[in-house]
């Protein structure tokens, strides 16, 4: 029994147990009588209040062991402490408040408190730079002869889509030491573009380019498939298949039939490779993967005369033609009208799930109205004397659908207005119109996606790797909610509302975190850093976020510049490789090239 427990008074008090049952002591009871309930009640305590306390009784109480005393002791300074620091935060925050003009930081709070956010450019895209150089221990490309045999790759879908099934056939052609030929293109997809890969990339720049990684043939050679006693094995791999995949179940068959065909080739290699593997990726798609000089000059002067309106513009990629609303499961209030066309649409894909239209829309999965998408960048802070670039095919709606986002932005321009008759020989080809969409966009200041397809995470991965340039991803659901219940708030609360859902949906270099997202979209691996110091980076005279020229800031400049050089070389030799100069492949890669290297 604990000496706590023991402890008692014999004045007049109340007892108390662990249980919170109260009884009163009384003067009456005998010491014996006393004594056996305190041996009975182990868990009772005494709140006294004494009277006349003899000294007899002061002598039975207890003594405090020194724990308890220590532990009373911390508790008072603790009290102390927090007493004198309350006051001190208190003093900082009215001081910081009175002068807060005299320190930059709080000029770029906004009203939450929170940094406030340039919406043309990051603070930070400066400081960081694509790298996906080869490492010292990634091999040489196997030649022809030695190679494992040849691999035959089959493309689905629309440009952005067959772009990252030729970007992973590259890598799946290194995993298998195979020589890979040129990618065959969709010609059966819902945009039925019979365009093939020499109508839309540069064929020989692409296999110049990767000459060190694999060996890449335009065709499998003559005397290889005469001597063939069977066509070519044709194949599907599984989505997202492993390395490991590869190598068990297609190498054998590569090693026993010379040529293997792998078909629907999108998305069919794991998402998180080998660094090395990674870096692969990004050589293919950032700089093996570039278009027709003929797409390059037309895609460069829809860019020049976007140029001599204004300084700086948006590119909107709406992605709200009828195929896109119709495999959404979406509505967008079009009555019996809209249900019945997108849902013959949507009968072209057999495997699609009957979905709820408000369930997608509260789960952020509908794209934005052309209306809301003006709605949303209005709220973060562009003028209505913007200028807005809108890549796009064609709009469900048609100009009814469009006149919303005109009204918020009457500086509006397609490629067909900025193009006229230039247009005309590309109109047939759905890819080839992609394409030159795909250079203004990725040149713009601001690129705004409309929903996580293939074109919005390639361009937003491009832009990552090629300097953080602002990309903007619309938060839908959140923003879902919010536009529903626009009309009973203010215009400033709505605002104020759209820049909080819009954190983190805004291109910062902060958001890209290793394993996020798909690779395209989020190529941590290919993105490096210049040494810098956050308070360091201040806003020059023109108004760019530069490095305060300080000791330290010189410092990072220093140690950057000695890395840049070491990279220099190596790319001086990469192109003395590939034959940069008179009469070589890339002699045509002038300053009209926007996607040149």
């Amino acid at each position: 029994m604990g000496v706590a427990n023991k402890a008692w008074k014999y004045s007049d008090g109340v007892v108390v147990n662990s249980f919170g049952i109260f009884c009163n002591s009384s003067n009456n009871v005998n010491d014996k009588e006393k004594l056996k309930v305190q041996d009975q009640q182990q868990n009772w305590r005494l709140w006294f209040w004494p009277s006349n306390a003899s000294t007899a009784a002061s002598a039975r109480r207890p003594k405090i062991s020194w724990s308890v005393k220590v532990c009373g002791v911390m508790l008072f300074a603790v009290g102390l402490i927090s007493l004198f620091t309350g006051h001190l935060a208190s003093d900082l925050e009215w001081y910081s408040q009175r002068f807060g003009k005299r320190f930059p930081y709080h000029k770029e709070l906004n009203g939450n408190g929170r940094t406030a956010i340039d919406i043309w450019k990051s603070k930070f895209s400066k400081f960081y730079y694509g790298c996906s150089e080869r490492g010292r221990h990634f091999g040489p490309a196997i030649r022809e002869r030695s190679s494992n045999g040849y691999l035959l790759i089959a493309t689905s879908g629309g440009l952005n889509q067959q772009r990252t099934g030729i970007t992973d056939a590259v890598v799946v052609a290194r995993i298998l030491n195979a020589t890979l030929v040129v990618p065959e293109l969709d010609h059966q997809s819902f945009w039925k573009d019979d365009s093939d890969f020499l109508n839309i990339f540069d064929v020989d720049w692409f296999i110049s380019y990767l000459g060190k990684d694999i060996t890449i043939v335009k065709r499998v050679p003559e005397k290889v498939m005469r001597s063939m006693e069977k066509p070519p094995y044709t194949m599907r791999v599984p989505r997202k298949s492993e390395p490991e995949y590869y190598l068990d179940q297609v190498l054998p068959i590569l090693l026993r039939r010379r040529v293997v065909q792998l078909t629907k080739f999108d998305y069919r290699l794991a998402n998180d490779l080998d660094e090395e593997l990674q870096k692969l990726r990004c050589r293919v798609n950032y700089h093996a993967l570039r278009f027709t000089k003929p797409i390059r000059n037309l895609g460069q002067k829809l860019v020049m005369r976007m140029r001599k309106m204004t300084k700086r513009f948006i590119a909107v990629h709406l992605r709200f033609e009828p195929d896109m609303l119709a495999f959404s499961g979406c509505y967008y209030g079009g009555g019996d009208k809209e249900r019945y066309e997108l849902g013959e649409i949507r009968k072209r894909w057999e495997t699609l799930p009957e979905l709820s239209p408000d369930e997608e829309r509260t789960r952020g999965k509908c794209p934005l109205t052309p209306h809301e998408v003006g709605l949303m960048l209005r709220a973060l802070g562009f003028r209505n004397d913007s200028y807005l670039y809108v890549a796009s095919g064609e709009i469900y709606g048609g100009e009814e659908t469009l006149r919303p986002l005109r009204e918020l932005f009457p500086n509006f321009f397609t490629k067909e207005m900025l193009a006229g008759e230039e247009l005309k020989p590309f109109l047939p080809f759905s890819s080839r119109l992609a394409a030159i969409d795909y250079i203004v966009c990725d040149e713009s200041d601001v690129f705004v996606t409309n929903n996580n397809g293939n074109m919005a995470k390639i361009l937003a991965g491009r832009r990552r790797y090629m300097g953080h340039r602002r990309t903007i991803r619309p938060n839908a659901k959140r923003l879902s909610a919010l536009f529903k219940a626009r009309d009973k708030m203010e215009w400033d609360t709505f605002a104020k509302k759209v820049k909080s859902c819009q954190r983190g949906f805004m291109g910062e270099p902060d958001e890209m975190k290793p394993g996020r997202g798909e690779f395209h979209e989020y190529p941590a691996s290919c993105i490096c850093q210049k040494p810098f110091n956050h308070s360091d980076v201040v806003k020059d005279e023109d108004g760019d976020w530069s490095l305060e020229d300080n000791s330290i800031a010189s410092d990072a400049k220093s140690r950057y510049q000695t890395i840049r050089q070491g990279e220099g070389k190596s790319q001086e030799l990469m192109k003395a490789r590939i034959g940069e100069g008179p009469g070589s492949l890339a002699e045509e890669s002038d300053h009209e090239d926007f996607l040149s290297d």
